[in-house]
């Protein structure tokens, strides 16, 4: 088989010769520093414990579903593909079926990951081909079980500084006080404060989680009142514990101001499960201007993830679950929806509120001259469907000529799979040398400024703007 174009030192790097050189230089200036990934889903328990990864199939294919979604797409059966299903085949079977689809990844973002860990993580060497799936499976498997392939060693070897992790507000935080405690760690694994299940009315576990909440963290306190004590509660609990920001998953970026009368009557009318769509809509959006004047107090980074439409398939999300592939981006709108919670805190001191999209347009039209006014807004780092090398080079022509470089997040990986971290950040480091690297070739920065600006984007600003 022949040597895997992972391994080509120039890849996602300009074709043209000079730019080309550049962007090495640029890249060379950043490439090994430490990665800080302020927003991602790795389980603290799964370092905390150190606990081994499972074999191939488990740890690469079925829980990924920026690659069960594809291989789905081009007709194998989500239950072929998802390991522990009651008809679920074998993990080697698993991972055959992925091979086989391997080439249907040439050109996606999941692609150029994958075969980034295969080469530098798994040390394949090759690239995968159906002749070679078993091998693939058996080196790849042997290397689950070294002793040094367990997480602690791989944050270590993996250059990580910072890992935040996604948490509940109810979580006890218990892995990561360990870690913090433990005088063989030397990473920091910080929590970030997760509310969605608690705000958004329309989850089907609202009801009893508001429970669960107020009985737990309302110091005796009752109804609206003792719900927004207990959620102030427990991000001052999250803040002890090491946490930096407050992640909003929400459908639409809306936000509204409403008296505490109101708001009162429509958590009443929530809860005796008399509201209205438009009622549900209208207490979230109430509850992220909460939100805003909770971290105006507290300190955490404010991050809203909008615009996903969860589960659009109600046959796949019944016999499978959220998280299968079939989350589907919409149009967002940010200047109006945002507007009531930016009046009141857009230039609030400290307060550091980070906005992203699945909407590319919004990128220009809205974002960059959001954040190119409040103090405020920052812009979040493409994401989800756009984490991909062109989306990304798309992102920073769209902003920078309105907000420049300073108004940004830094990278996001938001990711489950430990192993892409490296991959991830590796592919946007590449990405910026190669932005920069032609503003360079095109005289609008000199090279001095470009170098400046590289390790700025890479490794000032996420820990400026996630308060690190």
């Amino acid at each position: 088989m022949s040597q895997s174009i992972a391994a080509h030192p120039d890849r996602l790097l300009p074709a043209d010769p000079g730019t080309r050189s550049i962007a090495r230089s640029l890249l060379e200036r950043v490439q090994d520093l430490p990665i800080i990934s302020p927003h991602g889903h790795v389980d603290a328990a799964v370092i905390e414990q150190n606990t081994p990864f499972p074999d191939p199939a488990a740890l690469l294919v079925s829980p990924d579903h920026y690659v069960t979604r594809l291989i789905h797409a081009n007709g194998v059966p989500m239950d072929q593909l998802l390991a522990g299903t009651a008809s679920a085949p074998e993990s080697r079977e698993i991972w055959r079926t992925f091979v086989q689809a391997w080439p249907l990844f040439e050109g996606t973002a999941s692609g150029y990951w994958l075969r980034t860990q295969f080469n530098d993580v798994f040390k394949l060497g090759a690239d995968l081909s159906e002749l070679s799936a078993d091998a693939s499976y058996d080196a790849i498997a042997a290397k689950l079980v070294e002793p040094d392939f367990r997480p602690r060693q791989l944050f270590k070897d993996f250059n990580i500084e910072v890992l935040a992790t996604t948490d509940d507000p109810l979580d006890s935080l218990a892995s990561h006080k360990a870690l913090t405690e433990d005088p063989t760690f030397n990473g920091r694994v910080v929590p970030t404060f997760r509310p969605d299940a608690y705000l958004n009315v329309a989850h089907p576990s609202w009801s009893a989680n508001v429970d669960r909440l107020i009985e737990t963290a309302a110091d005796g306190g009752t109804g609206y009142a003792g719900y927004i004590a207990a959620l102030e509660n427990r991000r001052r609990y999250f803040v002890e514990h090491g946490a930096v920001s407050a992640d909003h998953g929400v459908r639409t970026p809306a936000t509204l101001k409403l008296d505490p009368v109101e708001a009162e009557a429509l958590f009443e009318k929530a809860r005796s499960g008399k509201a209205t769509s438009q009622d549900r809509d209208a207490f979230e959006a109430h509850m992220m201007y909460q939100m805003a004047r909770m971290s105006v107090e507290d300190g955490l980074v404010m991050t809203v993830h909008p615009g996903s439409y969860r589960n659009h398939h109600g046959p796949t999300f019944e016999s499978f679950g959220a998280d299968t592939g079939h989350d589907i981006p919409f149009a967002v709108n940010y200047t109006e929806a945002i507007r009531p919670l930016l009046q009141d805190f857009g230039t609030a001191k400290d307060f550091h509120l980070v906005l992203f999209t699945l909407d590319e347009t919004v990128f220009s039209r809205e974002l960059a001259p959001l954040a190119g006014f409040y103090p405020s807004v920052y812009i979040g780092a493409p994401w989800w469907f756009l984490d991909a090398p062109d989306a990304m080079l798309r992102f920073r022509s769209a902003v920078t000529e309105t907000a420049g470089f300073s108004r940004s997040s830094g990278f996001i990986d938001d990711t489950r799979a430990f192993c892409s971290i490296p991959a991830r950040h590796d592919a946007s480091r590449r990405i910026e040398a190669s932005f920069l690297a032609r503003l360079v070739a095109e005289h609008r920065v000199t090279e001095d400024r470009a170098h400046e600006l590289i390790l700025d984007v890479v490794d000032s600003s996420p820990r400026r703007v996630f308060k690190l």
